[in-house]
């Protein structure tokens, strides 16, 4: 559901990909085009505003959040796994952000990266391009190489595909209890 707070609604773009009906959206957040967002997300840009890239994917029961002076930004083509914290901070383009990780205030990750299941990165982290970052607290394990930085677009891809899917696809049941 989409709420206006403190006068400031989501703009979403008309060519967005899939937004779950369960998905809350409130105050200033920008949405580009073939972005998806699954179930049980929350978008929640009360405190600062929030930007989600093209066709970035957020999903089922992950959190976006800001805090004040602190804004949210997505880049393009970034994953947010499922049950993720993104909160005041920049996720840069091609990004995978896995389940259950932890990203907080004032972190700066550079493109191309990912950070494992599970990671908590610390307040004011800045991460490089096309790092493994693992742990908590996490730590920059090693360089990415091309290989695994193509899997991370060709999983955002997916994601793209899927939520065309579910736009075209989805039915909701609605049958009488017996």
């Amino acid at each position: 559901m989409n709420y206006s707070l403190k006068g400031k609604a989501p703009v979403i773009d008309k060519n967005v990909g899939f937004i779950a009906a369960s998905a809350d959206l409130v105050g200033d957040i920008t949405i580009a085009e073939g972005v998806s967002i699954w179930f049980n997300a929350v978008i929640r840009a009360d405190m600062d505003s929030i930007s989600i890239g093209k066709n970035t994917n957020i999903q089922d029961c992950s959190v976006v959040h800001t805090d004040y002076g602190f804004p949210t930004t997505l880049g393009e083509g970034v994953t947010v796994g499922h049950g993720a914290v993104i909160h005041g901070c920049t996720i840069g383009d091609n990004c995978l952000i896995g389940m259950g990780a932890v990203v907080l205030n004032g972190v700066e990750v550079g493109e191309d990266s990912l950070v494992g299941a599970g990671s908590l990165i610390s307040q004011g982290m800045k991460i490089p391009p096309r790092s493994l970052v693992l742990g908590s607290p996490a730590k920059v394990v090693k360089e990415l190489k091309p290989g695994m930085i193509e899997a991370i677009r060709k999983n955002g891809a997916a994601y793209v595909s899927n939520g065309a899917d579910y736009l075209e696809e989805l039915a909701v049941l609605c049958e009488e209890p017996e």
